[in-house]
Parts: C-alpha cells; structure tokens; sequence
C-alpha cells in the first residue's frame, strides 16, 4: 500500500506534538508527486491502513 512511499509525522508547531502523518508517494512519469496528511485519529481508516503498515514491521519516520 505504501510501497516507495515516505511515511513521516508531522508535529504541530504550538504544541511540538505528532498531529498527523504524511504520505509522499513517489513521482510519476510527469515528475508529479501527491502527498496526502493523515490525522492521528483511530477512527480514520487512512490511519488503520497506515497502523497496519507498521504492524507489518514498517516504521513512520520521525518530524523534522
């Protein structure tokens, strides 16, 4: 599902907490990539698929 993608938290800035994750996904043959931000919430099946990633044995990369 996320095969060749960046998977990293992004922390909000006021609280210095992880808020979300974001997905990079590599470019297409046009150079264009899409990223999408996923809210750490347990409810959203984005962040289920991305859990089950990392059950996989993945690992989200650290904010910068």
């Amino acid at each position: 599902m996320f095969k060749n993608c960046t998977v990293k938290y992004y922390k909000n800035p006021r609280t210095n907490e992880n808020a979300s994750v974001i997905v990079t996904y590599p470019s297409n043959e046009n150079g264009i990539s899409k990223a999408l931000s996923i809210p750490i919430d347990e409810d959203n099946t984005d962040y289920q698929n991305i859990l089950a990633w990392v059950a996989d044995g993945n690992t989200i990369e650290e904010a910068d």
